[in-house]
């Protein structure tokens, strides 16, 4: 039987399974990544939704509506913190401890075949899961708009996403108190600043571009649909992701091979892997690879203020 019907759209992955495979061993990863995804699962059905599918280390569930989601999203990463807590209690291997959840809720239409979805919103959900950072919930305006006025403020919008495979942008907001807004301004302590900077000039080679607050999120990475393209073998389709909130400009690692960046020659490389840190100043991002190497590929960042652009008289 086939039925189209408004939908809110999760797709869960978990990340880090990677390292699993590797201190664990084929039979006993697979058995962990299992029972891992069978207790993220528990809460489609508890929040009323209905589960299609599990996806190897994720899973992809419809839901009536975006509240019902959203509180499965919740519940699936209470569920994953609760077994890396347990795990680390109990002295599992560090693959375990360093298991993380994205997930990402789309609504719309979507056509129900055979026990299966399909339709934009599926689409938009499957994609915008590569530009979530870890243990981080992202969500269309749609499942926005459908939410209730407690629940609207705990998200911070992220502007519009171009997604891979689709031509119209989509506007994104992310769940905020996991991640972001609650950060330090960097790994090593908050930076003093008597000007708050309000654009960021990245360059790569030939390419020379300033982003303002207005034109956030920029993603850099190697699709051809990434904001800022930097085209080399080591960088991920979506690599990083520079956000502005409140006067602050924060980088979030996307990718597999990691995000790294040095603020000054003499200061020592912040490794990013699917962590964020506060931008100041100006210094280099190394996607896929070290500053420190000169084969990386680096892009040169610098924040700017109005002041920086205003001539002023001598």
């Amino acid at each position: 039987m086939t039925r189209i019907a408004e939908r809110t759209v999760l797709f869960a992955d978990l990340r880090g399974s990677t390292a699993l495979y590797e201190t664990l061993g084929n039979a006993e990863a697979t058995s962990v990544v299992t029972h891992t995804v069978t207790a993220l699962a528990r809460a489609v059905p508890a929040c009323g939704g209905a589960l299609i599918k599990t996806l190897g280390d994720g899973l992809m569930a419809v839901f009536a509506n975006p509240m019902d989601g959203l509180q499965s999203a919740q519940q699936m990463h209470e569920a994953l913190e609760g077994l890396v807590t347990r795990g680390r209690e109990r002295g599992a291997s560090p693959g375990l401890r360093g298991l993380r959840l994205q997930v990402a809720l789309a609504r719309g239409e979507v056509v129900e075949m055979s026990g299966d979805c399909f339709g934009d919103a599926v689409n938009v959900a499957a994609r915008l899961i590569d530009h979530a950072s870890d243990n981080e919930t992202l969500i269309t305006v749609e499942v926005l708009d459908g939410l209730s006025a407690e629940a609207q403020p705990r998200f911070r919008s992220l502007g519009w996403m171009h997604l891979r495979g689709r031509a119209e942008p989509v506007q994104v907001h992310v769940l905020g108190g996991r991640r972001g807004v609650d950060l330090p301004p960097t790994q090593f302590g908050a930076v003093a600043s008597t000007v708050e900077p309000e654009a960021v000039r990245l360059q790569w080679l030939n390419l020379n571009e300033v982003f303002d607050g207005g034109h956030m999120p920029v993603v850099m990475g190697r699709s051809p649909q990434a904001h800022f393209r930097v085209d080399d073998g080591r960088v991920s389709r979506s690599h990083a992701r520079v956000d502005w909130h409140g006067g602050v400009f924060q980088l979030t690692d996307l990718s597999y091979n990691g995000t790294y960046v040095r603020f000054g020659a003499g200061e020592d490389v912040i490794a990013l892997k699917r962590s964020s840190c506060t931008l100041h100043g100006s210094g280099l991002i190394g996607l896929g690879g070290s500053p420190a190497d000169p084969t990386a590929p680096c892009v040169r960042f610098e924040l700017l203020s109005f002041v920086d652009t205003v001539p002023h008289r001598p």
